[in-house]
């Protein structure tokens, strides 16, 4: 319906722009990184499509780059980063916990939600790990008026050893609530998309008595492979990237980045202390440190021989020319090393069940980096070694698809 000062014109169904709202998780950017990939590729196959994103720092900054509207009603959205970053400290995150303690940011984020798809049509919702959204329709799916697809790269709550029986209590009941709620209303996601294949679910049960999650999600899912959103550079693109970057041929690059959020602070302080050490042992090691848009640069100490910068759009394409990385144990970040082929460091947030489990499992089916824990990079020496080691370490990881954003896409196109 178009409005037209107090008047109001209807408009055929037919006659109207095909519409699509997108909705990406902005607890890190992997998830906005890999959304622009994907709606841009369900643009080529409907040229009419029209693409809002309801969405927040930081995903707003990736989506300003790209040329990506955003919604107005953004603004309304309660930060859903700030209550992570409020909930870690020190390289932990308890990420079961701080979901369960963030009812209030998703029942505010949901009646935006509720709110925009109220005023304006839209054709097709896409909610990339939207969790108020996907769970407050299931209950309350009177209020679905729309077509909705859901994504997501990891399925299963799962306890971590630390949080014990009662932990594992939790997460089983989060599990069988969920699993419920798609028994009841299996209409209610028109499709759900897992970004990866089956071979990337970890091998678990949701919990006692019920089902194994590699096989009730192939039984529920569609699969799109891995979605990185980029062809991996040739050695030519590297060498313009390097360039860049201000580093040279005889240079070896070491990049250390933590994602979107500031929850990697702490692990930022860690290699800035072992830089010395190992430049000592290998000399022609030069680091560039990104911080990302919630970490000020200014806050870690300068060490020689490293740069510090905040955000880097195309970070992947840094990442491909870098000879070695330390990162968090961020899915996205290192999915794109391994896509690069590059040899890397990769320490998970201690607590973190997504990281320490699901991106583990994959990373290792990929053959791809090398996992530290937190603990043993609290000695600079440690760190400094098994950084040098990692340089010269021969990659022989399995090949990343590169045609997930187009899978995702193709899913997608057929419900708009």
């Amino acid at each position: 319906m178009a409005a037209m000062g107090n008047r109001h014109t209807w408009v055929r169904a037919q006659r109207r722009p095909r519409k699509a709202l997108f909705l990406s998780s902005p607890i890190g950017l992997g998830h906005a990184r890999r959304d622009v990939a994907i709606a841009q590729e369900l643009r080529r196959l409907h040229l009419d499509l029209q693409i809002d994103w309801l969405a927040q720092h930081p995903v707003t900054r990736v989506l300003a780059d790209a040329g990506e509207r955003v919604h107005p009603a953004s603004a309304l959205l309660a930060n859903e980063s700030a209550h992570i970053e409020d909930e870690s400290a020190d390289h932990d995150l308890h990420a079961f916990q701080a979901i369960r303690r963030m009812d209030e940011i998703l029942v505010n984020n949901f009646m935006v939600f509720n709110d925009v798809v109220d005023d304006t049509y839209y054709d097709l919702v896409i909610g990339d790990e939207a969790w108020d959204v996907d769970y407050f329709l299931h209950e309350n799916p009177e209020l679905k008026r729309f077509a909705f697809a859901w994504m997501t790269d990891f399925v299963g709550w799962l306890p971590m050893p630390s949080g014990g029986d009662a932990e594992a209590a939790l997460t089983a009941d989060y599990n069988a609530e969920m699993l419920e709620q798609r028994s009841r209303y299996r209409r209610l996601r028109d499709r759900s998309i897992f970004v990866g294949s089956p071979d990337d679910i970890v091998d678990a049960s949701f919990g006692p008595g019920l089902p194994d999650i590699r096989e009730w999600t192939e039984a529920h899912y569609d699969f799109a492979d891995y979605v990185t959103g980029f062809t991996p550079p040739t050695e030519e693109e590297r060498a313009r990237a390097r360039a860049r970057l201000g580093y040279g041929p005889d240079d070896v690059l070491c990049i250390v980045t933590v994602g979107g959020s500031g929850v990697g602070h702490a692990l930022l302080q860690r290699v800035m202390d072992a830089v010395p050490l190992a430049r000592r042992q290998l000399p022609a090691l030069r680091f560039l440190v990104v911080t990302g848009p919630r970490i000020d640069p200014s806050s870690l100490p300068r060490r020689q021989g490293a740069r510090v910068r905040g955000f880097v759009p195309d970070l992947y394409l840094a990442l491909a020319a870098c000879d070695v990385a330390v990162v968090q144990g961020g899915l996205t970040t290192c999915m794109e090393l391994a896509a690069a082929r590059r040899p890397f460091l990769y320490v998970p947030l201690e607590n973190h069940f997504e990281q320490n489990f699901h991106v583990r499992h994959r990373l290792e089916r990929y053959g791809a980096g090398r996992c530290l824990r937190y603990a043993e990079a609290s000695d600079p020496a440690v760190l400094a070694e098994a950084l040098v080691a990692e340089v010269t370490r021969e990659v022989d990881y399995r090949p990343v698809e590169t045609d997930g954003a187009a899978r995702a896409a193709a899913l997608l196109a057929e419900l708009v």
